[in-house]
């Protein structure tokens, strides 16, 4: 890792909770995650490398821990670090923050030791009121702009910082797109538009929160900063957590950056990408973009973006840069590398890489590519396979001749591979009860949030309306291996009425219907459609992963198996011997049931003995149990592990 920059601010706190980057130059590194979170370490692994990321700093995930610990107070002296921050980033950007006539807007964003997309809170454009507002615009010359981001600014500080439902600031947006006709996106407002909003929207505020929308810059920043300590404990989080199997004592956090703009026009934009493809490991790069746009609309699939070889075309210096970056950053991470951008008239600004989320596929592929590549030895290979990952790779497929047949509703991004069948449901919540109840179930949204994490956790698979291959719903579908089918335009989804509907097909469905979709095409199938068994002999770099695993393991590999067929199968997966072998489910199998029944209840001991000799006849495999433990019962046979014959 790159060395950390020295820094001679005073420290008002009993402890260093603030890291600071700017002008080339971090106060930490990419191994401070256990400090400054992923997105802080990044950050500043970015900085002293010398690439294009806007000022800020961190506040430290002891600062988090010392906020809960202190019963939601910030430890003594924090604050006035966080002022002293600032007024580095004022100093390194020429801006004030609640100045009027060169405005400094930031972003408070989460940041954990280990990923958690989408799960905690951001809070971007902070430092707008009516004064700031003007003075962008005038420094600008952009009048749309300016209101633009004020909306989002208002909404986003409303639903996160002071607990008003999504909802009231969705309804009055989709009134006025629809105002410019069915299909209309945010791009169409009109500044009249966008200033009716941003009334309707502190109306909202004051209605459901209680208070006037708050306009002293140093205010909102106080509070947000305590609503992303908050998001911690929030329960998307603590689900995400616990389903991952991450600490709950680590703390997040808080990454205060300047602000950059995607949203100035069509020399500008935002996106998020993947230095391979996150689906197969193909190694392209991988990703999608808007142009004049903001970072939630990219994830949040508020529109449909484009993919991001399309960047080349629109703006090829940009794209070129952005490309030979993430080449740089994964030969000195060595590993895929999930990129966050914005392009602000046409200057490149990096905001985030992290090692990436990835399909088991994938993560067999790239390990693989990778030790080809040099990148990694194979034992480091081995390691980067989770064992749920191989599973994964073994599940079911449709059955082709059936999925040929099918009634196919509504084609999508193939945004995260596999078979999934089950029924209809519309609400993340009425996911859980179902699957409470026996049922399984795929989860149907127009758009996913880290509020829907809980259904989708124990849906069979997600389908979405909007969105791309980098939304929400992709991303965490693709981290827990649930197959996704993406940014389904043409399905109509309704809430009121519980029901789907393609406008190309014509075929709905209700909640309770069965549906299929497959991951890997982007196909949503009526009915539930049968599958087949996945093929281990079909999948060459599994079977030289696990082979290197063989090499390096000191631990042999036994199976279950009760049957000819399954130490067949077991001795093809690679198993070494058998070391459980139940005979009740030999003496089940097929005409044999009635002949032991016929053993057990004869009286004499001659008629049991030919009773016996004919179970033995019936296709008994002494191959595959030669060699085992006496019996004490005919229930379940621990026994010393039997090495395959030659």
């Amino acid at each position: 890792m790159l060395d950390a920059a020295p820094t001679t601010r005073a420290h008002a706190a009993a402890k260093r909770y603030i890291y600071a980057w700017g002008d080339g130059r971090a106060e930490g590194n990419g191994s401070m995650k256990d400090l400054l979170g992923g997105k802080g370490a990044g950050l500043a692994e970015m900085t002293n490398a010398g690439l294009p990321t806007p000022p800020g700093f961190t506040i430290t995930t002891e600062a988090c821990n010392d906020y809960f610990e202190a019963g939601k107070t910030l430890p003594a002296g924090l604050w006035e670090d966080v002022l002293e921050a600032v007024k580095e980033i004022e100093t390194a950007t020429g801006k004030g923050f609640g100045g009027a006539a060169n405005p400094l807007l930031v972003s408070v964003r989460s940041g954990a030791k280990f990923s958690m997309p989408g799960m905690m809170d951001t809070v971007l454009n902070l430092g707008l009121n009516e004064e700031t507002l003007a003075g962008l615009v005038a420094l600008t010359g952009n009048e749309r702009f300016g209101w633009d981001a004020y909306r989002r600014f208002v909404a986003m500080f409303g639903r996160i910082v002071l607990g008003v439902r999504a909802e009231r600031f969705d309804e009055p947006l989709e009134a006025r797109k629809e105002a410019h006709g069915h299909g209309a996106r945010d791009t169409d407002l009109t500044v009249e538009d966008l200033k009716a909003l941003v009334a309707e929207f502190k109306a909202v505020v004051r209605e459901d929160a209680g208070r006037d929308f708050p306009t002293d810059p140093a205010e909102q920043l106080d509070l947000a900063i305590k609503a992303v300590f908050a998001s911690w404990f929030g329960k998307r989080a603590n689900d995400y957590r616990t389903s991952q199997k991450i600490a709950h004592d680590l703390g997040t956090a808080v990454n205060v950056v300047t602000m950059v703009y995607g949203n100035m026009g069509d020399d500008s934009g935002t996106g998020v990408a993947f230095t391979r493809d996150p689906n197969t490991g193909e190694n392209v790069l991988y990703g999608e973009y808007l142009v004049n746009a903001q970072g939630e609309d990219v994830v949040a699939g508020i529109r449909t973006p484009a993919k991001i070889s399309h960047l080349a075309e629109e703006m090829p210096a940009a794209y070129a840069e952005f490309r030979a970056i993430g080449r740089q950053l994964e030969r000195h991470y060595k590993d895929v590398q999930d990129l966050e951008f914005t392009i602000e008239r046409g200057k490149l600004y990096m905001l985030q890489t992290r090692s990436a989320k990835r399909t088991a596929a994938a993560a067999v592929k790239i390990a693989v590519d990778m030790v080809e590549e040099g990148l990694i030895d194979q034992r480091e290979a081995v390691g980067r396979i989770e064992p749920a990952q191989v599973d994964q790779l073994l599940r079911d497929q449709f059955e082709p001749a059936a999925r040929r047949a099918a009634r196919r509703i509504a084609s999508g991004l193939n945004a995260s591979p596999g078979a999934a069948v089950g029924r209809a449901v519309f609400d993340a919540d009425v996911a859980v009860e179902w699957v409470a109840r026996g049922e399984t179930v795929v989860l149907v949204r127009v758009g996913t949030s880290p509020d829907d994490f809980h259904g989708m956790a124990v849906a069979q698979g997600i389908i979405t309306a909007r969105g791309g291959a980098t939304s929400h719903a992709a991303v965490v579908a693709r981290q827990i291996g649930k197959p996704c089918v993406a940014g389904c335009a043409e399905l109509v989804v309704d809430y009121g009425t519980r029901t789907a509907k393609s406008t190309v097909s014509g075929i709905g469905f209700a909640e309770g219907d069965w549906i299929s979709l497959d991951g890997a095409t982007g196909d949503v199938f009526l009915e539930a459609l049968p599958t087949v068994s996945a093929r281990f002999e079909d999948q060459p770099e599994l079977q030289k992963v696990l082979g290197w695993a063989d090499e390096i393991r000191r631990l042999q590999i036994w199976t279950n198996a009760d049957k000819p067929e399954e130490a067949a199968q077991a001795r093809s997966y690679g198993a070494q011997g058998i070391g459980l072998c139940r005979t009740e489910h030999m003496f089940r199998e097929g005409d044999r049931l009635e002949i032991v029944r016929g053993a057990i209840l004869v009286s004499g001991v001659a008629t049991r003995a030919l009773a016996l000799v004919a179970a033995l006849a019936t296709r008994m495999a002494p191959r595959t149990i030669s060699r085992r433990s006496p019996s004490r019962n005919m229930c379940s046979v621990r026994q010393r592990p039997i090495p395959w014959a030659p």
